[in-house]
């Protein structure tokens, strides 16, 4: 089952941030008229009109929230001493957490907090990193992680292959990428395919011996076959190794991968992972789909900036099945 056939199912209710543009109504359009998500718009509601009037765009019975018109008094109050009760202990006074309502990102994600929206969707005209604090500090991470990482899955010919950490951390710890590639096969298991794990550097299983990205890939991999024994993961070792399990398994065959090629790819930074996805994506080698946030308490979202209308959409997607899942627990 796609993804957007399962968000058919049972679609939610998804805050669309930075609604005043074109291509975030055109993705609100398509995700009524397909029935996988009822959005509510956060925006200028005079521009959101005019947009939809000019642009023959219906959206009926969509609401349009102004947090600037139509948030009460009582509503940005309410809002603010909820931010200010998880964040007066990090330096975070009640006025600045009331002047932070005025502030779509943490206002959505506010919504999603309190259960007035089931999912939130951001980023589109705004830096990744600045979309992601007012969530973190709204939402928060899952305690047994304790960190966010992002990932993008890249359909190619041979099928779907997910990559990360590919938006989040710049250069992360062992445990980090143990933990992100945790959050991963977690991911993938709920696209009901067993993932098959590598993570990756320069180097084949501790060729290298001085210091960096090896090192901490191999040490993650240690982590992951000590706390995780039944997770088909393996490493540290080069992207060809990983994507051709019938050469690896000649040069190296004592891999838990076998003579499986792997469909997941745990980076050892944040550039070789983000560099990947662009050139595929850019070259035509693979359609992407992400980012997709994991980690967060519930589900929240983060655009690229400038995404197509397609990629916003099959975000939304993603964060109703999100929902759907978070619903269940």
């Amino acid at each position: 089952m796609t993804i957007c056939n399962k968000a058919k199912q049972n679609p939610k209710k998804v805050v669309f941030a930075d609604a005043n543009n074109l291509k975030m109504l055109k993705a609100a359009h398509f995700v009524v008229d397909q029935g996988i998500a009822q959005p509510i718009l956060l925006g200028n509601r005079i521009e959101i009109e005019k947009l939809l009037e000019d642009n023959k765009l219906v959206l009926e019975g969509v609401p349009i929230i102004d947090i600037y018109r139509d948030v009460t008094d009582e509503k940005r109050q309410q809002f603010a001493q909820i931010l200010f009760e998880k964040r007066k202990r990090k330096g975070l006074s009640y006025d600045e957490a009331l002047e932070k309502m005025y502030n779509h990102d943490y206002f959505g994600c506010m919504m999603v907090e309190t259960g007035e929206a089931d999912a939130f969707i951001s980023g589109f005209s705004r830096k990744y990193a600045d979309t992601i604090r007012p969530a973190i500090h709204v939402i928060g991470t899952k305690k047994e992680f304790n960190h966010i990482a992002g990932m993008y899955i890249m359909l190619t010919q041979k099928g779907p292959l997910f990559l990360a950490d590919t938006t989040v951390n710049s250069d992360p710890a062992p445990q980090v990428i143990a933990d992100t590639t945790v959050l991963v096969a977690n991911e993938v298991k709920r696209f009901k395919i067993e993932p098959r794990i590598a993570v990756l550097s320069y180097s084949n299983f501790g060729a290298f011996k001085g210091k960096g990205s090896p090192v901490r890939a191999s040490e993650a991999v240690k982590i992951l076959h000590q706390n995780y024994p039944d997770l088909i993961v393996d490493g540290e070792m080069q992207a060809n190794y990983a994507l051709n399990g019938a050469l690896r398994q000649k040069k190296f065959p004592f891999t838990k991968l076998g003579d499986s090629d792997a469909n997941v790819l745990i980076f050892p930074n944040l550039s070789s992972g983000n560099i990947l996805y662009k050139v595929l994506q850019e070259l035509g080698a693979a359609k992407a789909l992400g980012p997709i946030l994991l980690g967060m308490n519930k589900p929240i979202h983060v655009l690229q900036m400038e995404s197509s209308v397609r990629e916003i959409a099959n975000l939304v997607a993603v964060a109703v099945v999100d929902a759907q899942e978070a619903e269940k627990k």
